[in-house]
């Protein structure tokens, strides 16, 4: 049976089936369901793509920042404008902000616990974050989970929302293939906040940190692995739809992992030094 004939016999308002649960069912993945996210016109995805390029350059960079950088390039765009796609692409400025909104008051806010942590073997602090992947007709949100002592990504899932349940499977998946960390960190982002995400942490015994609002070093590594893929992989294929987008990011993930050797990890790959002893990582308070 085609893909497209299984995507017709998901029913998204099923009442006790979660499309995630359906698309396992029938065997097709999450992704190939939902397709690449569109409803953007042509013009905007590309200043999506403009965007997410300077956000690796200069994170702190808020929406009127964003607006001057793209008009001196010479992008008739407004303020509004840029707000609204940079919302849409997950996208916040890393300063320090105040208080304009009342949190959710079941989403709990986990103290940093990595501060003056000396980590020096694997899976004794995992870590995940969400990135944007434009395409060329559309773009999709990639999670992945990563081994902090040897920047070995353990699992990652695509997606065309930023929902908490592709950010659950993932962390699953790492689970069931290679255990439990002692910690797992991520940002405050509402998804990682969530009571179902937090939930799965603490009920497998691991203990919740969080990065302090603003303070995207505290998840360096990651950000490192998104520069990385983006310059290396996403920004030269300009993948046309999500099957290709996962078989790209796939191929780029397995490279990393098995063959590309990192400086911090003494010219180890991230695949030698999850299996052996990571050098030890001090962390500046």
């Amino acid at each position: 049976m085609s893909v497209g004939r299984r995507r017709e016999l998901i029913e998204p308002e099923h009442p006790r089936l979660s499309i995630t649960r359906q698309c396992k069912l029938v065997s097709i993945s999450r992704s190939s369901y939902y397709g690449p996210a569109k409803g953007e016109p042509a013009a905007n995805l590309e200043l999506m793509r403009l965007i997410d390029e300077q956000f690796l350059e200069t994170p702190w960079y808020g929406n009127r920042q964003t607006t001057r950088h793209l008009r001196r390039h010479g992008h008739e765009v407004n303020r509004k404008r840029v707000r609204r796609l940079m919302t849409r692409m997950g996208l916040q400025a890393v300063y320090q902000r105040p208080k304009t909104s009342v949190p959710h008051p079941e989403h709990k806010i986990w103290p940093y616990l990595l501060r003056d942590l000396t980590i020096d073997r694997p899976d004794q602090v995992w870590c995940s974050d969400i990135t944007y992947i434009p395409m060329r007709r559309g773009f999709l949100y990639l999670v992945a989970v990563m081994d902090w002592a040897s920047r070995r990504v353990l699992a990652w899932r695509l997606s065309n929302t930023m929902d908490v349940e592709f950010r659950i499977e993932a962390v699953e998946e790492a689970m069931a293939r290679h255990g439990r960390p002692d910690i797992f960190n991520t940002d405050q982002g509402s998804q990682f906040t969530s009571p179902r995400f937090t939930g799965l942490l603490t009920a497998a015994g691991i203990r919740v940190s969080m990065d302090g609002r603003g303070r995207w070093m505290d998840n360096v590594f990651i950000e490192r692995l998104w520069r990385s893929m983006k310059y290396e992989c996403v920004y030269l294929h300009a993948f046309e739809t999500g099957s290709e987008a996962r078989a790209g990011i796939g191929r780029w993930i397995d490279y990393y992992n098995a063959d590309r050797p990192h400086s911090a990890l003494g010219g180890r790959t991230p695949d030698e030094a999850y299996q052996g002893t990571s050098d030890r990582i001090r962390l500046a308070a």
